[in-house]
């Protein structure tokens, strides 16, 4: 029981810092979608999973540092109830000003004319602030999502938000480390934890795809564990 009132003090604990820190930088944030965004409160960490409100994202990017690279498209799609609302999704190109390379669009498959086409970053980030208000958002692999999206608010607002993840990889790393023996760090990748579950194939490197094809990982990752009603707490980044 100590031990457990330990674990529940600490995601307490940390709720409580991050809708902290979150009052603070909206305190400091200017007009605008960021502030907007800062102005929601986050869901209580005792919501049971069915009942939060989610954003499954996902980004292509011209490479993996969030410093010198750029977000080149965002894709992402509404979850409630245990159900994917594809009828509340949003896929958009992001016109980074910079020419393409070739072995990164062979990866994404976005190309230089299709980004020329694409909004300012901007607008898109502008949308996702929107959509991700009051919401957790659900990504496989959180380290790009985050530095990406706190990256490009902190080059459009001066400010690097907060905001709670969940994220299937970490949570497909935490039962295979449980079976305390040696397995292949591949066997966490979102197409391979797809057919673990008996996931149809999906056609990768697409922004949205990869958002709905992460949705349906985690819900196929909680059915098989009968954690349906497993609270927000246990299941945060």
């Amino acid at each position: 029981m100590g031990m457990f009132n330990r674990l529940l003090s600490s995601y307490v604990g940390f709720f409580g810092s991050i809708n902290a820190k979150r009052q603070r930088l909206y305190n400091n944030a200017p007009k605008g979608a960021l502030k907007d965004f800062l102005a929601v409160p986050f869901p209580q960490p005792s919501t049971p999973f069915e009942q939060v409100p989610i954003l499954a994202v996902d980004f292509e990017t011209t490479g993996l540092n969030a410093v010198n690279d750029k977000l080149l498209s965002v894709g992402y799609v509404n979850m409630q109830n245990k159900q994917i609302k594809l009828g509340q999704s949003y896929h958009q190109v992001i016109n980074t000003g910079q020419k393409l390379k070739t072995d990164n669009v062979l990866i994404h498959r976005i190309t230089d004319a299709q980004q020329a086409q694409g909004e300012p970053l901007e607008t898109v980030v502008e949308n996702l602030l929107q959509a991700l208000a009051g919401k957790v958002m659900l990504v496989h692999f959180a380290r790009i999502e985050r530095q990406f999206l706190q990256q490009a608010c902190l080059e459009l607002y001066g400010l690097a938000p907060v905001f709670p993840i969940i994220d299937t990889l970490a949570l497909a790393k935490r039962r295979l480390d449980k079976r305390d023996i040696a397995y292949d760090p591949s066997e966490l990748r979102l197409a391979n934890l797809r057919t673990h579950y008996h996931l149809p194939n999906h056609f990768a490197h697409n922004a949205l795809n990869d958002a709905v094809a992460t949705a349906e990982l985690l819900l196929a990752q909680l059915s098989d564990q009968h954690q349906e009603k497993t609270p927000l707490k246990a299941l945060l980044f």
